[in-house]
């Protein structure tokens, strides 16, 4: 008789990991270094500090650190939402007919509404322990500018968001809860920048885009005294901090006695996706195990699916680092469509090179049939997904139906990053029959790469 394992499981605040997995010192080949855009010499600490959080920089460079330890008063703001639950989806197996086995980590049950609020803290932290005036950030869909918003208003620190002007526009109480938090919210391409005016005289009826905006916080930042910049994917430095949610789902699942087949999470930098399946990927490496991964992007901005690896500057005014990075150029101006978070021109260079070995799959999916699997979620499971966290449903139902025609009863694990309560005229769209989809043409895709630095 097979065990029986409750809808919901959350692990005792005293289960809860006190440290991050670094997935860097277990890789058996790293990612190429991140380059200096002046020299295209592998970029040092020094080099980095003008930009980042000294101790932020540390953890980006770092390959070796296996664990690093989560500050005190980091634990403590993680135990006012963490650990986060483990969910069983029984409803949504029972309605696809499928003998697949469907777990779901929750990220969605915190102010922010979502999982950034995981790296969020550690970077507001790390910049008042070093006695920051101000932080900059860019925000696509606003998970994360919400997020560091929390995070800066609990700490006393100034912030300054560049909100991508498409995302602004479809979700403007998102805004209006930044501000809540104390944040300055600008909407980007603005004119308030170098970077933003020149990116307006090029483009002056652009909607933006997250490459955009980062220019802009980098310019920002590196214009006003004792002021950082912070991001919220992409970086080894946030995969680091978002290992919390792998590191919380295994410990679950190791208790439940189930070991995933599977595992599913949404793709747009790659933060939740790198840090979910970090500790998991590590007993692959291993060859302990052998999980099949999948990263589910959108098809209108298919950096895995369609980009090229190479370096390529993570910010369309070509100032930060070059990151070794499957990308569809810096320049890429995605689709204001409705997953805003994925909307990133690259990907994670852990996530690219883990991608480009064969440790992980990838498919993309349009809004429409993203938006069907949320529908069908909401209404079996009770919880309303964020956009983005939808893609990894799309992915866990096609999954699930394919075991349904073969007979396998395959376990499978997504993350559910967040909750989708700022994305009603999105689902309006969908229910109303008025959401289109957009696919990039390889034309469009192709004048993105021929401006791809020469490395």
């Amino acid at each position: 008789m097979e065990k029986k394992i409750p809808y919901r499981f959350v692990l005792s605040e005293d289960q809860m990991p006190k440290q991050w997995y670094n997935l860097k010192a277990d890789m058996k080949e790293l990612p190429p270094p991140l380059l200096n855009p002046k020299t295209l010499q592998p970029i040092t600490k020094e080099e980095l500090y003008p930009i980042f959080c000294k101790e932020l920089a540390d953890q980006e460079l770092d390959t070796t650190t296996r664990y690093f330890d989560i500050p005190e008063e980091v634990l403590d703001i993680y135990k006012v939402y963490r650990p986060s639950p483990l969910m069983r989806a029984y409803n949504l197996e029972k309605a696809l007919g499928t003998p697949a086995k469907i777990y779901y980590k929750y990220e969605g049950n915190n102010t922010s509404g979502s999982h950034k609020l995981n790296s969020a803290v550690a970077q507001a932290y790390y910049a008042k322990q070093q006695g920051l005036s101000s932080l900059t950030t860019e925000t696509g869909a606003g998970q994360w500018g919400t997020a560091l918003s929390e995070a800066c208003g609990y700490f006393g620190i100034p912030l300054t968001v560049y909100m991508v002007k498409g995302s602004a526009a479809q979700k403007p109480y998102r805004k209006i809860v930044m501000q809540t938090f104390g944040a300055n919210v600008v909407e980007s391409p603005s004119m308030t920048t170098e970077a933003g005016r020149k990116i307006l005289a090029e483009m002056p009826d652009t909607t933006g885009s997250l490459g955009c905006a980062i220019s802009e916080a980098v310019e920002k930042a590196t214009t006003s005294e004792n002021s950082k910049y912070v991001l919220g994917s992409v970086l080894d430095q946030v995969l680091l901090h978002q290992s919390i949610i792998g590191l919380e789902a295994k410990k679950a699942l190791e208790l439940l006695d189930v070991q995933p087949d599977i595992i599913i999470g949404c793709a747009g930098g790659g933060s939740n996706l790198g840090g979910f399946i970090a500790p998991f990927m590590k007993e692959k490496i291993e060859g302990k195990t052998n999980t099949r991964f999948i990263a589910v992007e959108p098809v209108s901005c298919p950096s895995l699916t369609r980009g090229k690896y190479a370096y390529d500057f993570c910010d369309t005014g070509r100032i930060t680092p070059l990151a070794k990075m499957y990308t569809l150029g810096c320049g890429f101006i995605p689709s204001a469509n409705h997953a805003g978070g994925l909307r990133y021109h690259g990907m994670s260079p852990i996530i690219s090179k883990l991608y480009d070995d064969g440790y992980i799959e990838a498919m993309s999916v349009e809004q429409t049939r993203v938006f069907e699997a949320a529908t069908l979620f909401s209404r079996v499971e009770t919880i309303l997904p964020a956009p983005e966290s939808s893609h990894a449903i799309r992915a866990a139902i096609d999954v699930a139906l394919e075991c349904k025609k073969t007979g396998e009863s395959k376990t499978i694990l997504f993350c559910l990053t967040g909750s989708g309560f700022f994305d009603m005229s999105a689902y309006g769209s969908f229910i109303q029959k008025t959401m289109s989809d957009y696919i990039p043409s390889d034309e469009y895709l192709q004048k993105g790469f021929a401006k791809l630095p020469k490395v």
